[in-house]
């Protein structure tokens, strides 16, 4: 019916790392795609994740924190994990999904002053903007 993609973004908790990627990705790709954020655990969504996301102009807000479980009907195309806990306990998906990884650090461990705790976020945030970037070039724009 639709050539339409569905991507999944793995990580631990689904508070962090992989909604920034969501809001990446959903950002470059528009409706081209359908993005899909989870964890193997749910803490849900981290404010401060929010708060850099809203400063580089993606508003992240609305996502929630999902269980990867509420996704196994979902014919994936790619499953990309952003940190290693989601890709060692990645369930397998019955399907023929892509499998990619890249470990980013979890600014929701960094520690300091409000402001350092901050620039941990943003630091992390431009690695997964980074790394959205290349991937969109890599797997849509030059495929």
């Amino acid at each position: 019916m639709s050539d339409k993609k569905n991507v999944l973004v793995l990580c631990t908790g689904n508070s962090c790392r992989s909604q920034l990627l969501h809001g990446y990705l959903h950002q470059l790709l528009g409706d081209a795609v359908t993005v899909y954020s989870a964890g193997v655990e749910t803490h849900g969504l981290n404010p401060r994740a929010v708060q850099v996301m809203r400063e580089d102009g993606v508003d992240i807000s609305h996502h929630t924190s999902n269980h990867v479980d509420e996704y196994a009907h979902v014919p994936f195309d790619y499953v990309l994990t952003v940190c290693d806990h989601a890709n060692e306990v990645c369930p397998v998906f019955p399907s023929t999904a892509k499998k990619l990884h890249h470990n980013f650090p979890d600014p929701a461990k960094a520690t300091g002053t409000e402001e350092e705790v901050l620039q941990q976020f943003r630091a992390v945030r431009d690695q997964v903007k980074a790394y959205a970037q290349e991937f969109v070039e890599r797997e849509f724009v030059s495929a």
